[in-house]
């Protein structure tokens, strides 16, 4: 069974871009074709949840590979999407600007991951975020990822600061 949705996306203006991908360089080192994310749609930092976007082309470099004639957004970078917002949460909110860029944020795994529907290209991957416990060290966040109001994925990602 899915867990309850992390917010109530209808009620938030999911056109509106609060941060571009300009805007991520500043706290994600991914680039160019493994940046799985591609703005931010909204954050409330008193319910420690942000939200963010990742649009899929027809055109996408794993469209051709991962399920010819089918091709379907692979569950793993779906994590690694929802790591990046995660990533940009914490290095945005959660730790003192003058230390974003000196540290490392590495993958630290992920726990209770469900995949629940299919991401083809094509469609904009809505991914939620909240924030369930952070120190100096570590981050664990509850991520769920929707396409047209419908959850695809949900699970649990780990950060690590090197």
């Amino acid at each position: 069974m899915a867990s309850a949705p992390v917010l109530d996306l209808s009620s938030l203006p999911l056109d509106k871009v609060l941060v571009d991908s300009a805007g991520l360089d500043k706290y994600l080192q991914q680039v160019g074709r493994f940046r799985m994310l591609d703005g931010i749609l909204h954050v409330d930092l008193e319910e420690r949840v942000v939200v963010g976007y990742k649009d899929l082309d027809l055109d996408d470099w794993w469209t051709a590979d991962h399920v010819p004639g089918r091709p379907m957004f692979p569950g793993a970078l779906q994590i690694e999407a929802a790591a990046q917002l995660s990533t940009y949460d914490y290095l945005k909110h959660r730790v003192d600007p003058a230390e974003v860029g000196k540290r490392f944020v590495g993958f630290g795994g992920v726990d209770k991951v469900r995949f629940r529907g299919q991401v083809p290209p094509g469609v904009r991957l809505i991914l939620c975020t909240k924030l369930l416990k952070a120190s100096k060290r570590m981050f664990r966040y509850l991520s769920q990822g929707f396409v047209e109001g419908e959850m695809v994925f949900e699970g649990e990602v780990l950060g690590v600061i090197v």
